[in-house]
């Protein structure tokens, strides 16, 4: 009966240590991929260097950040959607970005492709402005 007793001890003993060290990985890489996401919201590079490529994007009055996350990485403007509308969520431009139709490139950050976003409607107010001018 005490050898019974003392092996269930032991077995107690060793699932404690294992659930410990389990919890305590748990915390560090939790921590890990939040300080990294956190890193990237503020110091994401452009997708690529140099001339890059022009790409052609229009955004609706309906698209919600997230949407627009997703359009600019399904269109390889941006590598993350969500990271995308986590900076929009904590830059400057949060509510400026306007719906219109944008050429953007693909050596802009996200910051400097809200800024275009946000400088006006982008083509369909800029033609109806040229056509008042006329």
């Amino acid at each position: 009966m005490k050898a019974v007793n003392i092996m269930f001890a032991v077995m107690g003993a060793i699932l404690r240590v294992v659930v410990v060290v389990v919890v305590i990985f748990m915390i560090f890489r939790g921590t890990e991929i939040c300080y990294d996401y956190g890193y990237r919201i503020f110091t994401e590079p452009a997708i690529s260097v140099g001339d890059g490529r022009v790409v052609t994007v229009s955004i609706t009055e309906d698209m919600s950040p997230w949407k627009i996350g997703e359009l600019l990485e399904s269109r390889g403007l941006v590598r993350d959607s969500k990271l995308f509308a986590l900076q929009y969520y904590l830059s400057e431009y949060l509510k400026d970005v306007r719906p219109g139709t944008f050429e953007l490139n693909t050596n802009m950050t996200a910051e400097e492709m809200m800024a275009v976003m946000a400088q006006g409607a982008g083509d369909e107010e800029e033609d109806e402005e040229d056509e008042e001018d006329e």
